[in-house]
């Protein structure tokens, strides 16, 4: 077997093992390449040729028993080496990789020093991960995604590089192999696990329904659903179309309730606080509300300081209601397309599931590893999921060995079996003279994602701002909500003048321009002039700022010649006149309602009188006068015409009128009472 010098070390071992995973030799290889390979495609010849390569032997890969191949560690291997020979392809490349054997044998030395106990520790926290980081390669984020665009297991390739920022953060975002090792196993023992899981009882699950998670039993933390006062602990599984409740019998467990997570529109899943006797003291539950429950379904996991177990679960049953709401929105009906929207679910949930294990002590955040989940949270995530739709309509259909179905299928985890019908199967070989545009489609997804991440760091560097504004006590927020306020406050002297009379030729000039935009119906001539006074004052500050070259900020002076006992004294007198306003808002309303209601039968008559009256004069008068004879009359009563004009008889009239009206009887219910 002859080595291409133009490739590097790593991607000539990686080549050379392709060779003999195909059965092929080096120069059919080429052979194969050359007839397809376009010299103006993007990248150079050797990293095409060993995408083709890695491409060949991940079909290969797929079609084996690929937990066998985990367990005797070829699979992660062979894979973590193809993300190093696709990153560093060239011969010309700085760092060079070591000879798969020389690889081989410093991981069975390194296998060999770790004791059971260790290899039960996530290596992320074991004291040998420093040096392992330290000596071993390590792989990018654009070759952890790249991989999962053809084998995709160990990642999706829609949320790859969120996943990839929370796995390696611990290793300066770079992933070492024995970290992509670990994680990969710990996938296989997360499937083991579920396969081992008893189904709920007096329910049969679907042909294509599986479990994803269960808390509840001797082994694991316990679950408790609350019915008003009472409490009943019980086991509680997850799969793909709904939660299973099992309450706890004497010897067994009882018939399970089923909680359907496909039905969207009314039914959500909300965190609440249960506790003792229903009182809300510990917040670490959730309540699914449905029309199919009256009361809700309200569902505890217990623990001892945070809420984790209950925002892991939320997160989970959220990811399975917008998984069925995304299917139904975007119209994916085929068997195959619908069962591989749920493959790539499921994958994730497990991925999540492994981490977790991993990072036992920060665990990572759940969206990070969960498709819907994130992208309904993340700016522009809509337009990830649109791509993901087109994805999943033309080529989720066709027989692909290394996609998300297949890939269950090789992992033992799929229950479904062979869901392609005689006409599913028509129909991928119709969509499959389409899937020519998987790599474009894969290309779009991939701007999309991105495009996606710098609008959500630019989202964060902008919270990031605000955050020593949210930390601020009542006192410091008052005080700059009032200096924000200040151009208003200084406005307002201005209109004072302007509506008093105190200038008369500016008070004349603005009431005949109100006049004349109000009578010739120029309103929206005036709010364009309005608007493009904002944008020329916009650019003058944009302007000065540039000039200046200084930092904007607001200064605000907390500082009081109040001492404490004055400063509690009126603090208390702001609170009993909040407390007088809430009382004069509370009566306004209940008098408003005795008239509505005719309790004050004089003064309802009277009101229904002149509002027929109103309505008389705004049907024969036009608005635009009835605007110009207002603007008039307002400016003519804060006139020294107008004050001499005004009558302080009719006013006590009307004060007494509305101090005349009976208010509906208020009484107050406490729990006593009812």
């Amino acid at each position: 077997m002859r080595k291409m010098k133009h490739l590097s070390s790593i991607a000539n071992d990686v080549v050379l093992r392709c060779s003999r995973e195909l059965g092929l030799t080096i120069d059919e290889m080429v052979e194969e390449f050359e007839c397809q390979w376009k010299p103006g495609n993007e990248g150079t010849y050797s990293k095409k040729f060993v995408e083709f390569c890695n491409s060949k032997v991940a079909t290969r890969v797929c079609d084996q028993n690929i937990p066998e191949r985990i367990k005797d560690g070829s699979f992660t291997r062979l894979t973590f080496d193809m993300m190093l020979a696709w990153q560093q392809p060239d011969a010309d490349d700085n760092e060079s990789h070591q000879e798969a054997v020389g690889k081989e044998s410093e991981d069975k030395r390194i296998q060999a020093t770790l004791s059971p106990e260790q290899d039960d520790i996530s290596l992320f926290y074991s004291d040998i991960m420093p040096l392992l980081a330290d000596h071993e390669p390590s792989v990018g984020e654009d070759a952890f995604v790249y991989l999962a665009s053809i084998i995709p297991l160990h990642v999706d390739v829609i949320n790859g590089r969120y996943t990839f920022e929370t796995l390696t953060a611990p290793t300066g975002h770079q992933l070492h192999f024995p970290a992509y090792d670990m994680f990969v196993k710990e996938i296989l023992k997360c499937m083991k696990h579920l396969q081992k899981q008893a189904k709920p009882k007096g329910v049969e699950l679907a042909d294509d329904e599986i479990i994803l998670h269960v808390e509840g039993t001797m082994a694991s933390q316990r679950v408790v659903r609350h019915i008003k006062e009472t409490s009943w602990p019980g086991r509680l599984t997850l799969t793909n179309y709904g939660l299973y409740f099992e309450a706890a019998g004497i010897i067994n467990y009882e018939d399970a309730l089923k909680i359907d997570l496909t039905k969207d529109g009314a039914s959500s899943a909300k965190p609440i606080s249960t506790g003792p006797w229903g009182a809300p003291l510990f917040d670490k539950a959730i309540v699914y509300e449905s029309p199919d429950f009256e009361d809700g379904i309200v569902l505890e996991f217990p623990e001892m300081t945070s809420s984790t177990r209950r925002d892991h679960w939320l997160m989970l049953v959220k990811e399975i209601t917008l998984m069925h709401q995304f299917l139904k929105k975007n119209n994916v009906q085929a068997p195959s397309q619908v069962w591989e929207v749920h493959s790539r679910t499921i994958l994730g949930i497990i991925r999540l599931h492994a981490a977790r294990e991993m990072l036992r002590i920060s665990p990572p955040d759940p969206k990070k590893f969960l498709i819907f989940s994130l992208f309904e949270e993340v700016p522009k995530g809509d337009f990830v999921l649109e791509e993901l739709a087109e994805i999943s309509i033309k080529v989720g259909a066709t027989k692909n060995p290394c996609s998300a179905s297949s890939i269950l299928r090789s992992m033992n985890m799929d229950q479904l079996g062979n869901i392609l019908k005689e006409e599913g199967e028509a129909q991928c070989k119709e969509i499959v003279k389409e899937t020519d545009h998987k790599e474009e489609m894969l290309t779009s997804l991939e701007s999309a994602v991105n495009q996606t991440r710098e609008e959500e760091r630019e989202i964060e560097k902008a919270k990031a701002t605000t955050t020593e504004l949210e930390e601020e006590g009542i006192t410091e927020s008052v005080a700059v909500l009032m200096e924000l306020m200040r151009p208003l406050q200084d406005a307002v002297p201005w209109f004072q003048e302007v509506l008093y009379w105190e200038r008369p030729s500016r008070t004349l000039f603005v009431l005949a321009i109100t006049i004349l935009i109000v009578y010739k119906e120029w309103v929206g001539k005036g709010i364009a002039a309005c608007l493009i006074w904002l944008v020329v004052k916009m650019a003058q500050n944009r302007q000065k700022r540039v000039h200046t070259k200084k930092e904007d900020e607001v200064r605000v002076s907390t500082e009081s010649d109040q001492t404490v006992t004055e400063s509690i004294v009126s603090a208390q007198y702001g609170l009993i006149r909040l407390h007088q306003l809430m009382q004069h808002v509370n009566i306004t309303i209940m008098k408003l309602r005795s008239i509505y209601t005719s309790k004050a039968t004089k003064h309802a008559n009277m009101v229904m009188a002149s509002m027929l009256a109103l309505a008389s004069f705004f049907a024969v008068v036009p608005f635009k006068l009835v605007l110009i004879f207002g603007t008039i009359y307002c400016f003519v009563m804060t006139s020294s015409i107008g004050k001499r004009m005004s009558n302080d008889q009719s006013n006590r009239r009307m004060k007494e009128w509305w101090d005349a009206i009976p208010i509906v009887p208020v009484r107050v219910l406490d729990s006593s009472s009812k």
